[in-house]
């Protein structure tokens, strides 16, 4: 064992770093059973897996690569199955991930009375996990209301990916959008089908002897997942503040769009407790959530961790990016390395320019999730 790294020690099937720049989390190289194996007497923390450093049932997960030029629609419907179980392993021995900022409690009481007024509501969600940015009361505050599903960040995930994810809520009825905030694209079709998809609020109020009045659409979703930056490229001018960070938008605003659309931007509205820890954790790496609620290193780890899996990136890609030899560690060890190597030992900043290298997409297209079966 090298000197610079001899305080990392490796317990059976753990990966325990004791260096002080690096928290003190035990991460679990899956070999033991599955969550819904275990009963409910069984605490993962008690458990003694096979001596293993390397995680994962499949032999590629921190050893062999998978053929090059593969996506993340190569992985088959069981192997993500074993990817999200993988990852519960992974984040049940943290501390827990929870984010709930005082505007929003004050934001969300107020846009379940401003939804009242609304004739379409546009949800947005990060094309990269469309399942961990859907609010889970989302369904009951909106009820029977027209709703427009966008997916923003689409140049960010793979054509499979977006193919998987359209036919699967085209099954469910839903109309969806994909979208590119910072480029504009599909801003003008959401802007459509906003329009058409409440064309007969004014039917109705002619037929009441009304004037024809714009229609209004909410904008709602999780922090950062680019509500104003869509409303922006809409209007063709900045007219609601926006940032490449959760909590810049702190409170309602109506914008108009010509004569016949109004826009509703909102704060980011997120559940008050997670209980979903895979969601929070892949919240965290795609930087919606403020950072505050977590530990860089401890999500960091888990995102090399997933690269590792991930076909369409793999163990070779980490290890030529970095320079920093990966195979047969543990994310935290990675990490440690690269700290070591280019930060003179500061685990936070290497812990960061790995997740900040995942945000700018320097992985290439890399969704984070699919569609269930």
């Amino acid at each position: 064992m090298p000197v610079e790294l001899s305080s990392l020690i490796k317990l059976s099937g753990l990966c325990l770093p004791t260096a002080p720049a690096i928290s003190p989390h035990l991460f679990y190289c899956r070999s033991g059973p599955s969550p819904s194996s275990l009963s409910p007497s069984t605490s993962l923390s008690s458990s003694h897996p096979t001596i293993q450093i390397v995680g994962g049932k499949t032999s590629n997960f921190f050893g062999d690569l998978s053929p090059k030029g593969t996506s993340n629609s190569d992985l088959l419907e069981g192997d993500w199955v074993d990817f999200e179980a993988d990852l519960y392993y992974w984040t049940n021995t943290l501390r827990p991930v929870q984010w709930y900022p005082g505007h929003i409690a004050k934001t969300e009481k107020e846009l379940k009375h401003q939804l009242k007024l609304m004739d379409v509501v546009i949800e947005v969600r990060d094309a990269r996990i469309p399942l961990s940015t859907s609010h889970p009361q989302m369904d009951a505050w909106l009820g029977n209301r027209r709703r427009i599903l966008v997916l923003n960040r689409e140049d960010m995930i793979s054509s499979a990916d977006r193919n998987a994810w359209a036919a699967y809520f085209t099954r469910q009825g839903i109309k969806v959008v994909f979208s590119n905030g910072q480029l504009g694209m599909g801003t003008m079709k959401l802007g459509r089908l906003a329009k058409t998809l409440a064309a007969d609020v004014n039917v109705k109020r002619r037929a009441k002897g009304l004037l024809p009045r714009a229609v209004r659409a909410g904008i709602v979703g999780y922090p950062n997942v680019g509500k104003s930056s869509l409303i922006n490229r809409l209007l063709k001018r900045r007219m609601c503040p926006a940032a490449p960070r959760p909590g810049v938008t702190r409170e309602l605003k109506w914008v108009r769009f010509g004569k016949d659309l109004e826009l509703l931007d909102s704060p980011g509205i997120i559940p008050m407790r997670i209980s979903d820890q895979t969601a929070a954790i892949k919240l965290a790496i795609c930087d919606d959530i403020g950072e505050r609620s977590y530990n860089a290193a401890d999500v960091a780890a888990i995102l090399v961790q997933i690269l590792t899996k991930l076909p369409s990136v793999g163990i070779e890609s980490l290890q030529k990016r970095y320079k920093v030899d990966a195979s047969g560690q543990c994310g935290h060890i990675f990490i440690q390395k690269l700290a070591l190597q280019l930060f003179n030992g500061d685990s936070h900043q290497a812990a960061f320019r790995i997740l900040s290298d995942f945000r700018k997409g320097k992985f290439g297209w890399t969704a984070l999730e699919r569609p269930p079966r």
